[in-house]
């Protein structure tokens, strides 16, 4: 018997709650705030800082990848004991 009244209890809380934000966003003059501004221009500039410092480490500083050891492995000759 109490589990019923305590689940209808919470859901009731939980819509009024909701519905309590709703209102309070819908009357609520909404400025646009620093993230709103410049939140997409700082985030894309970062994002392509970030690309070019990666492409100019991987092409121009001289890093030797070793992708492949194709052609650079070469077997060893036997030693006879």
């Amino acid at each position: 018997v109490l589990f019923p009244l305590f689940r209808r209890a919470l859901s009731h809380f939980l819509v009024c709650s909701f519905q309590q934000t709703v209102e309070r966003q819908k009357h609520q003059d909404r400025l646009p705030n620093f993230h709103d501004k410049y939140g997409t221009p700082i985030l894309l500039s970062g994002a392509t800082f970030c690309l070019a410092i990666w492409a100019h480490a991987a092409t121009q500083i001289g890093i030797e990848w070793n992708l492949s050891p194709v052609g650079r492995v070469v077997p060893k000759d036997w030693r006879s004991q």
